[in-house]
Parts: C-alpha cells; structure tokens; sequence
C-alpha cells in the first residue's frame, strides 16, 4: 500500500486517525491516573512496570485495564 501524504487523505480517514489519536492518549491519561491513585495490593505486577506498558500504543492501556487490575 502507497504511503499518502496528509493532504491526499480524505477528510474520512483523517477524522478517523485524529480521533484514534484522541482515544489513545485519552487511555494512556486514564491508565496512568489510576496506577498512581490504585495502591500496589490491587494492581498484578509492579507499578514500575506499568508505566512504560502505557506506551505501547494501544496494547498497553488495555491489558492494563483488562489484566493489570484485581477485583474487589
């Protein structure tokens, strides 16, 4: 697949990656705002090892919020 320039993106697929943008450091923001708030009982694995999980593009947001929690 061609790479296209910005400008030869409908306005679509723009709105389609700006929002993905959006979700992705929305996620991020959420994920690290509670590992900070969560006391480490009730997170699975070190804190430490968390943070830099949340730069892994969208993966690492979710597994955190699927996996890296326990339930009450």
């Amino acid at each position: 697949m061609a790479k296209l320039k910005w400008s030869e993106m409908s306005s679509r697929r723009r709105n389609l990656i700006v929002a993905a943008g959006i979700a992705e450091t929305c996620l991020k923001a959420a994920m690290l705002i509670d590992l900070r708030h969560r006391a480490q009982e009730q997170i699975r694995g070190p804190k430490w090892l968390w943070r830099p999980i949340a730069f892994v593009n969208l993966i690492g947001p979710i597994s955190y919020f699927a996996v890296g929690r326990r339930r009450r």
